[in-house]
Parts: structure tokens; sequence; C-alpha cells
């Protein structure tokens, strides 16, 4: 990595949010009030161009992040940067305006995410319109490039979302995020709704574009399969914490930490039939009471009384710089 500016780098971020009973419940009961840390002192770069994947088991934190990347969550501690700027602390109306302008995001659902009272042209329009980035007059021919671009005809402008297979909704989606011109998008599961073989298509469609226009992606899915084919550098979240970071050839073949191992050893693999796989110990703990200690060690087979004492501060390993957070890890 060189010494430029990330396009967009999260420091320390972290989200707590209050699950606490009703005051009265709570005194009644003389409970305290309950938190849950859903994002713990999160840290990571993605340079312009790039795609940086985040893994990990539902209640990971995963999409918590990219709600707060894009502005949609403002974070209990930490900073979003933009090209080195906190997001959350611009207080410029004008200038946040400019800056959501550049960050758009595909959410996992394509039959959620769309409006179904209007028909695609005004879908896909609305962000041209929102940012007032075209005159009235050439918002349709607009729409209808953007169309074209995803693998849509011009016509379907005129049809309404319930018209369309999950495929094409989420190429609508993919339509509308581009509509506002922007340099970075958060992909939050995007194809994790369709059929396998729909999912290589918008898959191939995302890597297409990203290659023509030079996005920069954060690319949110548990799907490992999905992650290896685009991404440039890995996260693997547990509870809500980055326990390894590496580049995606170093993940793939010397992955690190337990629990990357824990997914990997998890994963469907094409060379396993007949082979016995090793059952998965556990679930995800409660995040509102986590275990002490490295928060993983309730379900690690390599368990050491430091794990259940001490919290594994991240550490670099390798030339390539893999960043792990495990007592026992070593090179």
């Amino acid at each position: 990595m060189t010494g430029e500016t990330p396009l967009i780098s999260a420091r320390q971020l972290g989200a707590v949010f209050d699950v606490s009973k009703p005051w009265l419940n709570r005194m009644l009961a003389l409970e305290a009030k309950q938190y849950l840390t859903a994002v713990d002192t999160v840290d990571f770069d993605i340079p312009k161009g790039k795609t940086f994947a985040l893994v990990g088991e539902s209640g990971s934190g995963k999409s918590t992040i990219g709600r707060m990347i894009v502005g949609l969550q403002k974070p209990t501690s930490g900073q979003v940067l933009i090209d080195g700027e906190d997001f959350f602390a611009i207080s410029s109306e004008k200038k946040k305006m400019a800056m959501r302008r550049r960050i758009q995001m595909i959410f996992q659902s394509p039959y959620a995410s769309l409006n179904p009272r209007w028909r695609v042209r005004h879908i896909i329009g609305e962000p041209i319109r929102a940012f007032d980035l075209l005159p009235a007059s050439d918002v349709d021919g607009r729409v209808s490039e953007l169309l074209d671009q995803v693998g849509l005809a011009k016509s379907d402008g005129e049809k309404f979302p319930h018209e369309f297979s999950g495929g094409q909704r989420q190429r609508i989606a993919i339509a509308r995020a581009l509509a506002s011109n922007p340099e970075f998008i958060v992909c939050d599961e995007p194809t994790s709704a369709l059929d396998v073989s729909v999912q290589s298509q918008v898959l191939n469609l995302m890597k297409s574009l990203q290659r023509e226009l030079g996005l920069t992606y954060l690319f949110i899915s548990h799907d490992l399969s999905v992650i290896r084919y685009m991404a440039d550098e890995i996260g693997v979240l547990y509870l809500g914490r980055l326990v390894e970071v590496a580049d995606r050839d170093t993940l793939f073949d010397k992955p690190r930490h337990p629990y990357t191992r824990m997914l990997m050893d998890a994963a469907p693999h094409i060379d396993a039939f007949g082979r016995t796989a090793e059952i998965v110990k556990g679930e995800i703990p409660d995040p509102i009471n986590k275990p002490s200690g490295c928060s993983f060690h309730p379900r690690c087979a390599l368990t050491e009384d430091i794990c259940r004492r001490d919290r594994p501060e991240v550490r670099e390993f390798g030339a390539e710089k893999a960043r792990v957070a495990c007592h026992l890890c070593a090179d």
C-alpha cells in the first residue's frame, strides 16, 4: 500500500446500543441498564479502486459497520474518514450533502429496497434529482444510459419492480446506486437472496463496473466463495471485533486466527465428497454478556488460561503484515 490517503478509513469505530427494559420495569425488578456492543474498536483502510470485504457469522456487526460507513448511523465512538476527513464532524450541510453523493449502498434484499409504487425510471432517477445533478429534461436520458449499463432495456424504465426477477431487481438497485456518480459503494450481502447462477452474473457485473468506473467497494458477505472472488483485502469479524485482516491470497492460503480457520472448514469444498467435516463448536455468544478475555475462547480448541483472562491485542505477522488478534498465533 502506497502513502496515498485511503478513500475510506475506519478509526476505532464503535457502536453501542441501549437495549434496556423501560424505566419502570427496571425499577420494579431492580435491574441495571443493559448495553449491546455491536461494533468494537474497528480499524481498516480502503484504497481507491479496491474492494475491502467483511466476513463473519450473523450478528458479528457487518451490516452495522456498513450503515455507519455510509452515514446512515452515527458511531458511538471512533471516526469514519473520507479522503482523510471525518464525515460525522462536518458541520456544513452543503458539504455533507456533497460528501453523501460520493457514497452509496446496495442493500441485501432487492425486494425490500425498491419502492413498489414507483416506476423504475423514477427509482433510478431519484438520486439525480435529489443531488440536482442534471436538468429535469436530461434525467430520463441518463436513466436510459444507466439501465443499459447494468444490462437492462430502456423500456424497463416504465415497469414496476414487481415485474422483474430477483436478479433484475438487484441490477435496478445497482443502477440507482450509480445514478449519483459515486466513488464508493457499500454492498451489503448483495447476492445472498439470489440463485447461484444469478449471483455470478451480478458479481461479474459489479467487477466490470468497478474496472470501468474506478469504483471502491466495501463488500459484506458470509459467503467465503463470493468474498474470495470479489475482495482485495478481507477483514474477519467476530462479535463486533476484527480478529484478522489480510489480503485475499494470504487469508485463504494461510489463515492464522482459529475463528478464520473454523469458517473455512465449515464452508463447502469441491473436493470434500465423502469426507467427514468437523462440526462447528457452539454459537456466537450473547453480545450483551460477552465472554471474558478473548471472546472466541468458549469455541476455540486451543484455549489456554491467558485466553480466558486477557483480551488479545492486534499484532502483525509475516511479510504480508496480516493483523491478527490472538494470544497463541505465531508465524
